[in-house]
Formats: structure tokens, sequence, C-alpha cells
């Protein structure tokens, strides 16, 4: 009986947390670059044509990693290996911690304009508009947001389906992050890379929601808040977490957030304060909790997947 996948979700994990992302030739960048200069040759306002779009970028990678699954399949230490270093490529966790701590760090050091600048490697708002509690308010809803999808959403698809889960996962995600904003350019172009991702990401969401719900500090608000306000956001997935993230921290997020271009009303959730600067630690602090809560629950399952069929 072997442990490789859950051995190497965990030391990829750990490496995320001591080393953050690759300062240089990140794989994850190499692969934005390749899906950029593809769209530029591939691009047409047709949804067939974004669909193939995606089947090729997701359908290359999530085939590499299969067949580095099936070259360590007998091999539980180069397995474990494997899975360690896909984990810890695919993981965003402390970059998002780190990028959210250097808001944090400007604001409170009167430093505006650059606290706004610095915002911008966390949101696609547009963040000249926003005072601090602006500010603020947009670092909270990425952490939270962004908890699912740089940490608890990849370490689902790893446990369940090992490499390939984790490689697909990230392709797919990088490609919504690219293409499936609303934009002019890419509304019927990125409609299958959002839904994609839409889709992925729904189990890890709401076991992120969940978690914020048993690690928060107050759980009978997160639940509340999950409950009443999740299904008025316009992300299925965004929702949830959000709204369990602002009840287990006594806040309320949402409100009127401003794109390049446009200007979305969002739904009100939470009953607490708006949040100031202050808060951006208990966030960062809930999000660091939530993504190890997040692990020792997939550990068992990723143990489970990896045990040999009897014969």
């Amino acid at each position: 009986m072997t442990c490789s996948r859950a051995v190497g979700l965990a030391v990829g994990f750990a490496a995320d947390r001591a080393l953050g992302d690759p300062a240089r030739w990140h794989p994850v960048a190499g692969f934005g670059s390749l899906a950029g200069a593809l769209e530029r040759r591939a691009w047409a306002d047709a949804r067939p044509r974004g669909a193939a779009y995606v089947v090729v970028l997701v359908g290359a990678t999530t085939g590499a990693g299969v067949a580095v699954e099936r070259a360590t399949r007998e091999r539980p230490v180069a397995h474990a290996l494997a899975t360690a270093v896909a984990t810890w490529v695919v993981l965003g966790g402390t970059s998002l911690g780190r990028e959210a701590g250097a808001v944090d760090d400007l604001v409170r050091a009167g430093r505006l304009d650059d606290a706004r600048q610095r915002l911008t490697h966390l949101v696609g708002r547009d963040t000249r508009v926003l005072d601090a509690d602006g500010v603020a308010r947009a670092a909270v809803e990425s952490v939270a947001e962004n908890t699912s999808d740089a940490v608890v959403a990849p370490l689902v698809l790893g446990a369940l389906a090992g490499v390939p889960g984790l490689l697909g996962y990230r392709a797919a995600n990088t490609l919504d992050a690219m293409v499936g904003h609303r934009t002019p350019r890419h509304e019927r172009f990125g409609w299958a890379a959002a839904r994609l991702d839409d889709l992925l990401n729904l189990p890890g969401a709401r076991l992120c929601a969940l978690l914020a719900v048993v690690l928060g500090d107050d759980p009978r608000a997160a639940v509340r808040a999950w409950r009443r306000d999740a299904r008025a956001h316009p992300s299925p997935n965004a929702g949830p977490v959000e709204a369990a993230f602002a009840g287990a921290l006594g806040l309320r997020l949402g409100g009127e957030t401003v794109y390049p271009t446009r200007v979305e009303q969002r739904p009100l959730l939470g009953d607490g304060c708006a949040p100031g600067v202050h808060d951006l630690p208990r966030a960062r602090a809930l999000a660091a909790r939530v993504g190890l809560g997040a692990l020792v629950t997939l550990a068992p399952l990723a143990a489970r997947r990896t045990r040999p069929r009897r014969r």
C-alpha cells in the first residue's frame, strides 16, 4: 500500500509555504506566454473557436500529467516527487499572502498610490479610484476568492486525479484569467474557458467555504452569510467563499466594484462593518488556516486514491 500522492501533496504544500512561487522561469508564466501567443493566432469572435483553444491547451497539459503519472506509477518515491513538484508549481497560497501583506504594509505607511499599484497584482478592478478602505476591501475579497482558486481547488483536483488533475486545473484556471472575463474581445471566445473553470472550482469552493466556517472567528455568522448571500453573487464559486469569509471575519464585503470597462454593483455579503486595513492580517491568517485545513482534509482521500488495486 502506498500513499505517494498524499505525501507528494504534503511536500508540495510545504514547499509553497516555505518558498512561494519560483522567482524565475515559472512554468505557469511560460504556459501563459504560450497561451497568449496562441490566442493571438486562433482568436475569433465565436464560442467554438474558443472551445477548441481550451481543449488544445488544457488537453495537452493534462496529457503531460497523465504521462508523468504512468511513468512513475510503479515507483512510489518518483511518484511522490513528481506530485510534490507539480503541487509546488500549481499552488499560490504563499505568493497570495505576500502580495496582500505588501498592500497592507504600503497602506499602513501612508503610501496609498503605491498600495493601489501593488493591488493590481491581485485584482482586475480599477484600483485608481479606491481609497484606503476600498483597497482593504478589494484585498480581503481577493484573499478569500484566491484561497479557493490558488490553494483549495488545486488540492482537491490533486487528491482526486494526481498530477493530471493539478496541471489540468492550473491550465484551465490560467486560461480563465486570460480570456474568461466578459470583455468585448472575449465575450464569446472566452466562454468555454470561464465555464470550465467554474466547473473545476465547484468542489474546491464549497470545501473552502466550509473550512472558513469551521476555522473562522464566527461559524454561525459564516453559515448565515453563506446561505443567505452567496447565491446573489455573479460567480457560483466566489459567492460561497467570499460570503463565508465575510461572516467568519465579522465583515461586510461587496458593493460597487469598478473595472476598466464597466461598473458592477456586487451584492453585500455578511452583516459586519466594511473592512479596513486592520482586517487584512485577519483575512490572511484565516486563509492560511483554510489552506492547511484543506491539506489535512484531503490527505486521506489522496492516500486512498493511490492504493494499488487488488488482483
